[in-house]
C-alpha cells in the first residue's frame, strides 16, 4: 500500500515576537546594557526569536567581558615581564582577543554584520513555492602539455517547491 502524502521536513518556524524577550539574570551590568541596546531593534527587524535568546545572551556576555578586559588593558601594559625575566602577553589581552572572536561569531549568526544581514535578506526573498535549480559546472584542464581541450561537465539539479 502506497503512502498518500510525502512527509514534510520539520523546520523551526521564525515567529515574530510580540514582546521583548526577558534579559537573563546572569548577565553583567555591561552585558545587560548591550542586551537593551540590541534586543528592541532586532525584534523589530524580525532577527530575534525566542529561540535566539541564548545566542544573544552569549553575545552580550562576551561583549561585557571584552569591555572589562579593554578597561583593564588601559591600566596595565599589553606586555608584562615575568619574575624569571621573560616578556609575555597580558592575560587581559588574551581575554579581550578571545571575547572579540566570540562576539564576531555570534554577530554573524545573529545577523549583526552587513554580510549576515545580506544573507538574511536574500533568504527572506526566496519564494518557497517555486522550484530551486542548482547548476554544477566542472571544468577540468588536463594540462597545457597535452594539447587537449578542457573537459566540461554540467549537471543541473532542480529541487521541488513547497507545493510539489
Amino acid at each position: 500500500m502506497a503512502r498518500k502524502h510525502k512527509p514534510k521536513p520539520h523546520t523551526l518556524a521564525k515567529t515574530r515576537l510580540s514582546a521583548l524577550p526577558r534579559c537573563p539574570d546572569h548577565l553583567s551590568d555591561v552585558a545587560r546594557k548591550e542586551w537593551r541596546r540590541l534586543a528592541t531593534p532586532m525584534v523589530e527587524a524580525g532577527l530575534l526569536t525566542l529561540a535566539d535568546r541564548a545566542a544573544l545572551a552569549a553575545y552580550c556576555q562576551a561583549y561585557g567581558r571584552w569591555v572589562e578586559a579593554e578597561e583593564r588593558l588601559k591600566e596595565t601594559p599589553a606586555l608584562l615581564k615575568s619574575p624569571s625575566g621573560y616578556v609575555q602577553q597580558s592575560p587581559w589581552l588574551t581575554v579581550a582577543n578571545k571575547q572579540l572572536e566570540l562576539m564576531g561569531r555570534f554577530m554573524s549568526e545573529l545577523g549583526l554584520t552587513p554580510v549576515a544581514r545580506t544573507r538574511v535578506a536574500h533568504n527572506a526573498t526566496t519564494d518557497p513555492d517555486r522550484p530551486t535549480t542548482i547548476i554544477l559546472r566542472t571544468i577540468v584542464n588536463p594540462g597545457d602539455d597535452t594539447g587537449d581541450a578542457p573537459i566540461e561537465h554540467v549537471k543541473s539539479l532542480t529541487l521541488p517547491g513547497k507545493d510539489d
